[in-house]
This record gives C-alpha cells, structure tokens and sequence, in this order.
C-alpha cells in the first residue's frame, strides 16, 4: 500500500511541475532542452520521410511491374559451366 501511495504523489508532484512549466510558456529552460527536442524532432521527421518513401516505393514499384513483367525482361548473365554437363 505504502508503495502505490508513493507512486501516487509522485506522479501528482510530476503532473504539477509540467503544468507549472506549461502556465509559465517556459518549456525549456536551458539550451540543452531545446537542442534534445531538436534533436527529437529531427530523428520523427527522418523516421516519417523514411515511411513515406516506403510507402512511394511499394505503390510505384507496383504499378511498373504491371506495365512490364519481370520475365519479359529476364537477361542471362555470366556464362554456362559446360564442366558440370554429363
């Protein structure tokens, strides 16, 4: 019981910093806090364009291959092991 009363205040001192924080309009309050959101922001935009270009990728490369097939375009390369013939 001790425990989750513990945890209860906590959470309710935490809670009343960040409204503290948001009532003031001051979120940051060094320049590190500003460059880590910086820094967060930067690595979301980076995961987001990444999921988009997926997404580009996958629906264009599904509209090419029905205009032409893969086995239409099926080139030998190299050159044949006549060695391994019975």
């Amino acid at each position: 019981m001790a425990l989750a009363e513990d945890l209860e205040k906590e959470l309710e001192t935490t809670a009343q910093e960040v409204l503290g924080k948001l009532r003031s309009r001051q979120l940051f309050q060094s320049r590190w806090d500003t460059a880590a959101f910086i820094i967060f922001l930067i690595f979301l935009g980076t995961v987001l364009l990444l999921l988009l270009l997926v997404c580009i990728h996958c629906c264009c490369y599904s509209c090419c291959s029905r205009r032409t097939s893969r086995s239409q375009k099926e080139h030998r390369r190299g050159v044949d092991n006549l060695a391994l013939e019975p």
